[in-house]
């Protein structure tokens, strides 16, 4: 699309177009743009002539990214889902309104102030609350009124058809019934070994198959892709960090942690000059430097003689306890290391560290290196960005731009639309980007696709292949397989409908090996193959002592099921209110589910 819009940017056509903009933008502003072009761009859909805007579905997205419930890495295809949202919620309002549902403004402003979101400590509505409650979430009092509004309108209607449709008394107790039911069968599975696997498969069948699955051989479009991919992360993991650099970090990030002190004080006033007391701190900081422990060091020097007898310990202090001065020495400090001699409050001190509260220097240093790196190339990272679109742009290849830049030139096995593609190619929206006709049809560059904060990728299309239809012997080995399939399946089948025509005729078939699965309910858990608890939860009730056959067929083989029994089981009323429960819901979603189904296949949407 770039390329193209500075192709046809050289035109005389263009620069007219170009000149009517600049004489409506001078005129009337910007917004006559959209009464030459058409719609305001920001409108991404319009249902019924409503138009959904660009900025609802970026703030219902960046809602959903706050609730925490959706990762980021999701965004892209959260926009869709919401849009999708947006365009059912649309519906519904124009339904509900044309059917006169209405809420008041006495009601919502009942509904706000009963909301307990809304509450203070004491119960009652807070307005203080209310509008902090509201900016957390991106709303105004107007915009939250007015979608609550839509809210109850919608939840009135989704009511009223929930209470239209009902289920009869009998009806719950039939339900009851069933889903508490037990039956005993017994089963067992037919495989290739049951049956002639001497399988006859002629030319004349390849074909046949062929022709009738011919929608399996085709080969959908297909591109191999060229791109070139800046990783921000990538970059950093490069960066060779100082290890002063990634000290200072840890100081920084450390600096106001709680942290153990010692000190040795040395006062002034009555008995001693200041400058007395300043020499005796000296000699104190010098034995310490001669190798003096920093306890023996306060037994001998320090006037805080409760301390002193402790090696000096202060304990745990928090960065403000002592005030500025002493913080500036203490929170400067490593741990195990001694500041010189600081001067507070009528007294001089020596300090030590003797335990940070946090992370030591090495639990921390690989997620120091990562931060310092990523830190470092933001800069690096942003012009190579720069660089790449300025480059991509107007190139008409990928290995120019990769060569400029610096990066590698990748490539893509062949990939289909519909594919699951590896890698970065598997972001959301890369593969769109791919098949688009900027891309796919113009041979362009594609514009810059932001993957995530830390990753930009440009693609091209390598190589074409059209959609085709992949001839038998391309494709002969599997349908050969398939062919084989479906005549042992057959087979199978077969030999399944004889034993049970020999099985009810009395006949005895004392050599199948029968499995037994006993009093097995529609919710216990079994081994058994949840497509033969199904079959057999379908058979009729068999008559006493007698037995019901069927045949199942299962993805691979077929399975023999004879039903012997069907029991009521016990009563369990939690269970059963739990299911008439859930039958209710799901009979109510269906009903919704149904009208929002009818409104989109009658309504005029446009996305």
């Amino acid at each position: 699309m770039l390329q193209s819009i500075r192709d046809g940017s050289r035109s005389w056509g263009a620069k007219i177009i170009i000149g009517v903009m600049v004489a409506a933008m001078a005129l009337f502003g910007i917004e006559s743009l959209f009464g030459l072009f058409g719609s305001d761009p920001n409108e991404v859909a319009s249902v019924n002539g409503q138009p959904i805007m660009r900025q609802q579905v970026e703030l219902e997205v960046q809602r959903a990214l706050r609730s925490g419930q959706v990762p980021p890495e999701q965004e892209r295809a959260l926009r869709n889902d919401m849009l999708d949202q947006l365009i059912t919620a649309q519906l519904l309002s124009q339904y509900a309104e044309d059917g006169g549902f209405t809420v008041s403004d006495n009601q919502l402003d009942q509904m706000i102030v009963s909301l307990p979101e809304f509450h203070d400590q004491d119960g009652r509505f807070s307005a203080d609350v209310f509008r902090n409650r509201l900016a957390g979430a991106g709303y105004t009092p107007m915009s939250f009124r007015e979608e609550l509004r839509v809210d109850i309108q919608r939840q009135h209607l989704q009511q009223g058809l929930a209470f239209s449709d009902f289920s009869l008394p009998s009806e719950q107790e039939r339900l009851a019934s069933l889903q508490r039911q037990e039956r005993s069968f017994r089963y067992v599975v037919l495989d290739g070994g049951d049956v002639d696997t001497d399988l006859t498969i002629s030319e004349e069948d390849l074909e046949s198959y062929y022709e009738a699955n011919q929608e399996r051989y085709e080969r959908p479009e297909q591109v191999r892709l060229e791109y070139v991919l800046i990783d921000r992360q990538s970059m950093a993991q490069e960066q060779d960090i100082d290890e002063d650099v990634l000290r200072d970090a840890w100081r920084e990030q450390n600096r106001d942690a709680d942290r153990r002190v010692s000190h040795i004080m040395v006062t002034f006033g009555n008995d001693r000059s200041r400058e007395e007391a300043q020499e005796l701190a000296a000699s104190a900081r010098e034995a310490l430097d001669e190798g003096e422990s920093f306890a023996d060091t306060a037994v001998r020097y320090s006037d805080d003689t409760a301390s002193a007898e402790e090696g000096g310990d202060l304990g745990v202090i928090s960065r403000g306890f002592f005030g500025d001065t002493f913080d500036d020495a203490a929170f400067g400090l490593e741990e195990g290391d001694i500041s010189q001699v600081v001067e507070l409050d009528g007294a001089f001190h020596i300090i030590q560290v003797t335990d940070i509260r946090g992370p030591t220097f090495e639990e921390q240093r690989d997620q120091l290196q990562r931060e310092v790196a990523l830190r470092d190339i933001d800069s690096e990272f942003n012009q190579r960005v720069q660089q790449l679109i300025d480059e991509s742009f107007a190139a008409e290849d990928l290995q120019s731009v990769a060569d400029e830049i610096g990066l590698t030139l990748q490539e893509s096995d062949w990939l289909a639309r519909d594919d699951t593609a590896e890698g970065v190619l598997s972001e959301p929206g890369v593969i769109a980007e791919a098949f688009s006709d900027d891309v796919l049809v113009e041979g362009y560059n594609s514009e810059v696709i932001e993957l995530d904060q830390d990753r930009r990728l440009v693609l091209r299309v390598a190589e074409r292949r059209e959609a085709t239809l992949l001839s038998l012997d391309d494709v002969r080995e599997e349908v050969e397989m398939s062919v084989a399939a479906l005549q042992q399946q057959e087979a199978l089948r077969e030999e399944a409908q004889t034993l049970i025509a020999e099985l009810r005729s009395g006949s005895d078939q004392g050599d199948i090996s029968w499995l037994e699965a006993n009093s097995v309910s529609r919710q216990s858990d079994s081994t058994v193959p949840q497509l033969i608890v199904q079959e057999a939860f379908r058979m009729p009730r068999p008559e006493e002592g007698e037995s019901v056959y069927r045949a199942v067929e299962l993805p691979q083989g077929v399975a023999l099921v004879a039903l012997d029994s069907v029991t009521d089981g016990e009563v369990d009323e939690q269970m059963e209110t739990f299911v008439s429960q859930m039958a209710e819901q799901l009979r109510a979603q269906s009903v919704l589910q149904g009208l929002i189904d009818d409104l989109r296949s009658n309504a005029d949407i446009e996305r």
